[in-house]
């Protein structure tokens, strides 16, 4: 027999389908809620985490800037030629802001690296083809530029970094190795020109072994010879103060 049933009245069974599915509804309304601001804040959670990973391979993969250069004749270091318009100046880097410039800690491998600039403001090119620079010390040290052979054996074979000490203690070597990226560094970063158009400057950085030289820079000297003008005649020497 089927049950009869008042008009507007709803069995209990109904009563409770209804508040299960309103409860269902409701739940999944609350849930949906507190996702979606959990979702956005993971969203952006792994976005500055991309960003901190990217600036992070970017810095490590950094390759060597060479600094721009000025005219010759703008810094406080040179030797101007007013005659046959052409000016040299060094640039010594030998202060901790600027040897950020490179990776290689190049001081604490007794290296002077100076950035060395020719300037050509006449109106015929110049060969430096043949261009010898030398470093002279208040003690008459006469230094050359290091060749980056020299420099390599020097990182790959590296000095202990010893305390002094008052005993007759031979001095220890440690092995030490050089990366590819090093080797790079250093030879886009030497002075390679050989030769300086009309009205163009020239540079990159000479490396000189200053190891067992105390204040190198005290009283210094650049003396520069084999400049040759255009016809092949050499120009006067020129020399450079360093004084510091």
């Amino acid at each position: 027999m089927e049950a009869n049933v008042l008009p507007g009245f709803k069995s209990p069974e109904v009563e409770l389908r209804s508040a299960s599915s309103g409860s269902i509804y409701e739940t999944g309304s609350i849930m949906r809620s507190m996702r979606c601001p959990l979702t956005l804040r993971c969203r952006r959670a792994l976005l500055v985490l991309c960003a901190v990973a990217a600036s992070a391979v970017s810095l490590a993969a950094k390759d060597f800037v060479k600094p721009a250069a000025q005219p010759a004749k703008a810094y406080p270091a040179h030797d101007d030629h007013t005659d046959e318009r052409v000016a040299i100046a060094a640039d010594t880097y030998d202060t901790p802001d600027k040897a950020k410039t490179f990776s290689v800690n190049f001081h604490e491998h007794g290296f002077l690296p100076i950035f060395f600039i020719v300037t050509n403001d006449g109106g015929q090119p110049i060969s430096i083809a043949n261009m010898q620079v030398t470093l002279a010390t208040a003690n008459r040290d006469k230094l050359t530029p290091a060749s980056p052979e020299d420099i390599y054996r020097r990182l790959t074979n590296p000095r202990a970094n010893m305390h002094p000490i008052p005993l007759p203690i031979p001095q220890k070597k440690v092995k030490g190795t050089i990366s590819q990226k090093e080797r790079d560094e250093i030879e886009s970063s030497q002075f390679a020109a050989k030769a300086v158009e009309p009205h163009t400057t020239q540079s990159g950085f000479f490396f000189f072994d200053v190891e067992d030289i105390t204040a190198p820079l005290a009283g210094a000297h650049i003396f520069v010879t084999g400049v040759d003008d255009a016809k092949g005649t050499e120009l006067m020497y020129f020399e450079i103060p360093l004084e510091k």
